[in-house]
């Protein structure tokens, strides 16, 4: 759209709050994700001193746990959404597929560990055995609350899109995402939820390798805290238990508290 001031042109879209809302999120999160991912590798952790550990340490634990959950959070959601949406595509394919995820959601995601962390140590990827058992502990609350979501989508709505044309991508883009986006939001904080316990057994990696040392763990706070405990440092447990409860008191609201409130908007009532 065009308007004329004083001889000059402005121009303007017709660009929604919901559309700079999702572009800043998606700014924002790739940006946190770019700080933590050369804060995680360009500090040498696995060099610090766990008997004295400063404030740094603890920020830096802190960082490199988050950039975990992260990654992992992303993949189990890149996952999620095709797998959710071919789960419901047809009556016969979610017959098939939802008794298999309700196997494989019930067994813990710590019981393969053990043989996923001998994988991925014999690759030298050991950031990548914990990143994987958490996206393991994510998908299946997302998958679930996805499907849930899709199920309840109004018949009508579908009709609606098809009458205006919007098939394929344009009708996921405009019309299922945005409906199952609250199942997305609790999902994710189901997900979350699920994998703040599993990280503090995760990044200690030398309980599941043969003849190893703690010196092998991932540095973290789950690290941290099952180290401290190990040892009755209690002032080192404390420091760890002080972060991760800021760590998730700021998530929640700075991030959660506003995806739930924005995803009022997008139920069917």
């Amino acid at each position: 759209m065009a308007h004329h001031y004083h001889s000059r042109y402005h121009f303007s879209y017709a660009v929604s709050a919901k559309h700079h809302f999702f572009t800043s999120i998606g700014l924002i999160a790739f940006l946190l994700i770019l700080v933590l991912f050369v804060l995680h590798w360009a500090v040498p952790v696995r060099l610090v001193d766990l008997q004295k550990l400063s404030f740094i340490d603890i920020v830096v634990a802190s960082l490199a746990t988050l950039y975990r959950l992260t990654i992992a959070y992303l993949l189990a959601l890149v996952v999620a959404v095709p797998l959710a949406i071919f789960t419901t595509a047809h009556p016969k394919i979610e017959k098939i597929l939802l008794p298999i995820f309700d196997i494989l959601q019930s067994v813990p995601a710590l019981a393969f560990f053990p043989i996923i962390v001998l994988v991925f140590i014999k690759l030298s990827l050991f950031d990548f055995a914990a990143i994987f058992v958490l996206f393991m502990a994510m998908l299946w609350n997302l998958v679930f609350s996805m499907i849930g979501g899709l199920k309840a989508i109004p018949a009508e709505i579908h009709a609606t899109a098809q009458v205006f044309g919007a098939k394929g991508f344009k009708a996921l883009r405009l019309v299922t995402l945005p409906a199952i986006f609250p199942y997305i939001v609790t999902g994710s904080l189901l997900a979350w939820g699920s994998s703040w316990t599993i990280i503090i057994v995760a990044e200690v990696l030398h309980n599941y390798i043969p003849g190893s040392s703690p010196s092998q763990d991932l540095f973290g706070l789950g690290s941290l805290l099952v180290d401290a405990a190990y040892q009755n440092n209690n002032l080192q447990f404390l420091a760890a238990l002080v972060a991760m409860i800021l760590v998730i008191s700021v998530m929640n609201f700075f991030i959660w508290q506003k995806l739930l409130r924005l995803a009022e908007r997008f139920k069917f009532d």
